[in-house]
């Protein structure tokens, strides 16, 4: 069962990361500590898709080093 696109978000905020806000049902993440920006698109409640899931992990990760 994939994940809603809520927890992805809910899973970020509380790693330190900020929502810079986007267009649409896009959103845009920084971290500090994180090279790169995430993108999550979709609308809350929609499932997330498996390649947003592994760049959420990867990305926790990379700000907890």
């Amino acid at each position: 069962m994939p994940k809603k696109v809520r927890e992805l978000i809910k899973e970020l905020e509380q790693a330190g990361f900020i929502n810079r806000g986007g267009k649409g049902s896009h959103r845009n993440f920084v971290h500090p500590d994180v090279s790169k920006s995430i993108v999550i698109s979709g609308q809350p409640g929609d499932d997330a898709q498996r390649y947003q899931e592994k760049a959420v992990k990867v990305a926790i990760e990379e700000s907890k080093k």
